[in-house]
């Protein structure tokens, strides 16, 4: 069952012991500090908001991600079509100085050989600096499209609402929404302390479930089973 923003709200205000919304107005602060807690999920673990989308492809080697976006996280694979499309060549991260060094003209489309623009993308190329940009390889000539993997900006949410990321997160969104509250009156003995607490388990719950994420990554297996599907028995 879906976590819904009132009962985040619901659990938040017993914890203040304001129940009835006097000093921190429900509308007016309480979920506009659910919807930051969302926007700072997102940014510490943007996979907690991942899409999974078949994009069409600008001319040339500059890709953008879609509006919505705030970081790529994967390129997958060319697809037949922009909708109801068919899976295509597989697409691999490498290295821009690689490129750089081997074909330095890349990103021209008059350029002819390996690197000749087509409507076949083999590589990309991702700055972590510039998340919201990336680079294919051979550039973009006519029709193309890529399945990708991003991390969107979460949606605005309402009372009356679901919360837009994973339910996973309703604990550390209510640690974050106490922080808030609690800031709001860190003059009174007691709160500012308060305040530091449930920042801090925001925290360590978003990071925690990161590291989790990675001791539990089926990737992990990769290092200790290095056989080829084409060489495997059975």
């Amino acid at each position: 069952m879906a976590v819904t923003v009132q009962s985040v709200v619901d659990r938040v205000q017993a914890i203040l012991q304001d129940t009835t919304g006097i000093r921190w107005p429900v509308v007016g602060e309480l979920v506009l500090f659910v919807n930051d807690a969302q926007r700072e999920v997102a940014l510490l673990k943007p996979d907690a908001t991942a899409v999974n989308e078949t994009v069409t492809l600008a001319t040339g080697t500059k890709q953008d991600i879609p509006a919505a976006g705030n970081r790529l996280l994967r390129v997958v694979r060319n697809m037949s079509a922009a909708s109801g499309g068919t899976g295509k060549r597989s697409v691999r991260l490498v290295s821009r100085d690689i490129l750089d060094s081997q074909t330095p003209s890349w990103h021209d489309p008059s350029v002819s050989g390996g690197a000749a623009h087509t409507n076949v993308v083999k590589h990309y190329v991702y700055d972590d600096q510039n998340p919201r940009n990336y680079y294919v390889y051979p550039g973009v000539a006519g029709s193309a499209y890529l399945e990708i993997v991003y991390s969107t900006n979460p949606s605005t949410v309402t009372l009356s609402d679901n919360l837009s990321i994973p339910d996973i997160f309703a604990n550390a969104i209510a640690d974050y929404v106490l922080f808030r509250a609690y800031t709001k009156d860190a003059e009174y003995a007691g709160n500012n302390q308060r305040a530091s607490t449930h920042y801090t388990l925001f925290i360590n719950s978003v990071t925690g479930k990161a590291q989790i994420d990675a001791i539990t990554n089926p990737n992990s297996d990769i290092q200790r089973n290095v056989t080829l599907p084409s060489q495997a028995q059975g």
